[in-house]
């Protein structure tokens, strides 16, 4: 039997995360107070429990992880080189960074944070931002065309460098957001796995932030002072589905700070019988046509803490 300690409720008050602004200079490295020192133990304890439930990491494998400059990649390759130093089985870690030639971009701001930490790393540098511009008429979001791509330059570089895992920093709110979008506009219940198979079978993705809040990575972010670099180098604002559905979150977050929990939730404990899928389920004979696999089930820890277990 396996416990998952994931959250309720973030270690302090929810925070607007990430930078919209220049690119954040580091801080000077400070003594850690007690609270950043509990906030790092939560972090890494929940992405070793993470990496666990789902078989993530295996003896042997060399595990790119993407780094965009923003918060959650940088709180992803520090807790990921934290988790190499105490786990039972050898793995490498490589960085990596799509450069796509965005106006403004730093380019060698990444560069010499990785050197600075003594980490591996790879930079990809293609010229892709012209090409998305051509295809996306003038006004409308890139986003979309602009993950797809630097996901495909991702599959490339991880083949030439002998990469067996492609490691992503989507936390909890990224998977409840991808799940209420497909929801509310595209009438599925789909969101983000936190481990993922490519159609070809030849890459693998882990998301091994899956049980951190975000607002724990911009805070634990703002602690470290990471060299951030904004997210609107592109000069287009935010995908308004996606903008509106994380307003959402935050009202709910503020009234109900079990809500999001409770529905990330949701997605590990599904009972096929009782939704509408007929290739899940046959109504006819009542039996599942996908094999089964024993859900998570909710108990409470000695702290009062919500808990899961196999």
């Amino acid at each position: 039997m396996t416990d998952t300690m994931i959250p309720i409720r973030p270690l302090s008050r929810e925070e607007e995360p990430g930078s919209k602004g220049t690119v954040v200079q580091a801080a000077p490295k400070v003594k850690k107070s007690v609270e950043a020192k509990k906030l790092e133990k939560r972090i890494v304890r929940l992405t070793g429990q993470a990496i666990c439930d789902f078989g993530m990491i295996a003896e042997g494998d060399k595990v790119g992880v993407a780094m965009s400059g923003g918060k959650d990649s940088y709180v992803l390759l520090e807790t990921l080189l934290k988790l190499q130093k105490r786990a039972p089985i050898h793995f490498d870690i490589m960085a990596i960074n799509v450069d796509m030639n965005m106006p403004g971009f730093p380019h060698e701001l990444l560069p010499e944070y990785f050197r600075k930490i003594g980490v591996p790393y790879h930079i990809e540098r293609q010229d892709t931002y012209k090409t998305i511009l051509k295809l996306i008429p003038t006004g409308q979001h890139i986003c979309s065309l602009c993950s797809r791509l630097r996901r495909g330059i991702l599959y490339s570089a991880a083949d030439r460098l002998g990469i067996t895992k492609i490691a992503l920093g989507h936390q909890m709110d990224d998977i409840v957001s991808t799940l209420l979008l497909n929801m509310f506009y595209s009438g599925r219940l789909k969101g983000m796995p936190p481990v993922l198979r490519s159609d070809d079978g030849r890459h693998i993705v882990i998301r091994p932030l899956a049980y951190v809040r975000e607002s724990e990575t911009a805070r634990w972010a703002r602690l470290q002072g990471y060299p951030l670099i904004p997210k609107n180098l592109c000069g287009l604002a935010e995908n308004k589905k996606r903008h509106e559905i994380k307003e959402m979150m935050k009202r709910w977050n503020r009234e109900d700070g079990d809500r999001l929990y409770n529905i990330f939730m949701s997605m590990t404990r599904v009972t096929p019988s009782h939704l509408m899928d007929r290739t899940l389920w046959d109504f006819s004979n009542f039996k599942a046509l996908a094999p089964d696999t024993p859900p998570l089930k909710p108990r409470r820890s000695r702290s009062g803490e919500k808990s899961q277990s196999r």
